[in-house]
């Protein structure tokens, strides 16, 4: 039996088939719930939604009470006509339309809040399933360098058998022990990448000091059939980053009226009731009081100055926002279609043939026409072609996944359901 045999099960090349993956929508389900950072994102933007109705409020009315007297010798009250107990209720009132606008200001802000939420969760989504696909990996890689690690052990008995033959030298013997080796190390250093992938996973999904995370599935393969134009055109229109910008933009337009406005006074309403005693009659009061905005020079105008420039810092950072996420996707979209490629090229060309060397150079090396380093060497070649497929199909769905969070999820194919 020729040593390819040995090679049986060792590598799968056909893609898995198009499945669910649980395991990663319930972690992506956990993450949602339990994220810190998404649970304070969600209290800032409802805090911020509550601060809509004050903003829209008058300000709190004015209440005095006092006591007048006509003299500082005695009390006076019911012997003196100016002596009198006073009580006034004062109401100030901005000038209209300055409520209305401080409540389109503060909606906007809390829009744009609530947009970058949804954004984050977006996020943590990619986060989740990159780390995910990690995970998956380092798990992969074990298994590769476990069945390396078998292979060359045969090859180290094969090599063995020979020697005490004297058919070859204990060079290739060593040699083969040595590359068995250090398949151990490159082990254990993958073991430790799991241990820091799981801890990195577990703070992502908010978990903490709970059950430990069992192995993840084979990354699920979903397709992406849009082309890059179609992807920039449904993230202009759906990204969450987008339209946060856009609501400052609306809030700095407003803020801009309001300066505006400051140009024309506030005033306050007063009425009063002054009480003395039956020898003399009672008083009321009705008074009208303006603030006049004379340091407009200084306030008002420099105040209209700003809010135009913070419309312009807006609108410039709604256009640099474009341009990032048209590069972020033409970047992604760029990494999966080369890592399809690539995929294609391991799967049809470099993975077959490199299996294919192999035998031949077992064969070879049976009959003492190739050295035990050829083959060893034609080994750690396939091993590195496993490493780089996988790898590619990791990075092909964490390419697709980080793709769907800058749509916003409009594509189809997105997160498991």
């Amino acid at each position: 039996m020729k040593l390819w045999l040995l090679f049986s099960g060792v590598f799968l090349l056909a893609a898995s088939p198009v499945h669910s993956d649980p395991l990663l929508g319930g972690l992506i389900d956990e993450a949602l719930r339990n994220n810190p950072e998404i649970q304070a994102s969600q209290a800032r933007f409802e805090a911020a939604r509550l601060r809509i109705p004050q903003s829209g409020s008058l300000p709190d009315p004015m209440f005095m009470f006092g006591y007048q007297n006509e003299t500082f010798d005695r009390y006076t009250y019911g012997e003196m006509q100016g002596s009198q107990w006073m009580f006034s209720a004062t109401q100030q009132f901005l000038f209209p339309g300055k409520r209305r606008l401080k409540e389109e200001m503060t909606a906007r802000d809390a829009e744009s809040l609530e947009a970058m939420h949804e954004l984050l969760k977006l996020k943590t989504v990619v986060r989740v399933r990159e780390l995910y696909y990690d995970l998956f990996l380092a798990y992969k890689n074990i298994d590769l360098l476990k069945e390396k690690g078998d292979l060359l052990a045969r090859i180290e008995s094969l090599t063995l058998a020979r020697y005490a033959t004297g058919k070859t030298m204990q060079q290739d013997v060593l040699m083969a022990q040595t590359e068995k080796y250090m398949l151990v190390e490159k082990e254990a250093m993958a073991g430790q990448k799991i241990l820091s992938l799981e801890a990195m996973l577990s703070s992502a999904i908010g978990r903490h000091r709970g059950p430990s995370l069992p192995r993840p599935s084979e990354p699920v393969y979903q397709p992406f059939p849009l082309k890059i134009d179609d992807a920039i055109d449904l993230a202009m229109q759906h990204s969450p980053e987008l339209k946060s910008r856009s609501k400052m933009i609306e809030a700095a337009n407003f803020r801009l009226a309001m300066a505006q406005k400051e140009y024309f006074p506030d005033f306050a309403l007063s009425g009063g009731y002054f009480k003395r005693t039956s020898e003399f009659p009672d008083m009321w009061s009705a008074t009208a009081t303006i603030n006049i905005p004379i340091y407009f020079l200084t306030k008002q105008k420099p105040a209209v100055k700003e809010a135009r420039a913070n419309i312009h810092m807006a609108d410039r950072e709604l256009e640099a926002a474009r341009l990032m996420i048209e590069a972020a996707l033409r970047d992604n979209y760029s990494m999966l279609r080369t890592s399809e490629k690539l995929i294609d090229l391991y799967q049809k060309g470099l993975l077959p043939k490199t299996r294919q060397d192999i035998e031949q150079a077992t064969t070879g090396y049976s009959t003492g026409r190739v050295e035990a380093a050829s083959i060893i060497a034609r080994v750690k070649t396939l091993l590195d072609y496993e490493f780089l497929y996988w790898g590619q199909r990791v990075e092909r769905e964490k390419a697709i996944a980080r793709l769907h969070a800058i749509t916003a999820g409009t594509a189809d194919g997105g997160r498991e359901k």
